[in-house]
């Protein structure tokens, strides 16, 4: 094993750009998020695209999950769904990410929002509860040292937070932006 360990990486004397084994991905950023939850993507598994995430934004996803993600999970007191964490180049292409987007850094993460416990809609299904979404919305805004935070939406009935912090702090602009439609 350490003649393979090796091998690779003579493959790859650039440590940064060294990728994480199976084992790695594993690897709590903190107390209740992985990094395989930043690396997941049904896109990238769809079209084949290696969405792991280089060594050198570890620490920064690591920021990200002790800054925002654990105390918004403090806060409402449930599981937080990553929908869209780490975006290598290619996957941020393939789905229509900025061009400089922040997810391409490590610095970004989409969470999913609760849906209503009803349907009001007249496609009978359910959507994202507004009520809990301005709720943690509103909270990460006053609690959490952010760069981006967005309530963002596709169809105006499903509903998502982007928040991003950028590596270096003291660069974070503060920047709200409510009902962005994509």
């Amino acid at each position: 094993m350490k003649k393979f360990i090796s091998e690779a990486k003579s493959l790859n004397p650039n440590p940064s750009l060294q990728r994480h084994t199976l084992k790695e991905r594993t690897l709590n950023l903190s107390e209740h998020f992985t990094l395989s939850e930043f690396e997941r993507s049904a896109t990238a598994k769809k079209y084949g695209i290696d969405n792991s995430v280089p060594s050198r934004y570890v620490p920064v996803l690591q920021q990200l999950c002790q800054e925002v993600l654990e105390p918004l999970l403090t806060f409402v007191g449930r599981p937080i769904v990553i929908t869209s964490g780490y975006r290598c180049n290619q996957l941020n292409v393939k789905v229509g990410g900025a061009y400089a987007s922040q997810h391409t850094l490590g610095e970004a993460v989409d969470i999913r929002l609760p849906l209503t416990s009803y349907t009001a809609w007249d496609d009978n299904k359910r959507h994202t509860d507004l009520a809990t979404a301005n709720k943690w919305f509103d909270w990460l805004e006053r609690h959490v040292d952010f760069d981006q935070l967005i309530l963002e939406t596709a169809n105006g009935k499903d509903y998502w937070i982007h928040v991003s912090c950028r590596r270096n702090r003291k660069k974070n602009r503060h920047q709200v932006i409510r009902y962005l439609k994509k």
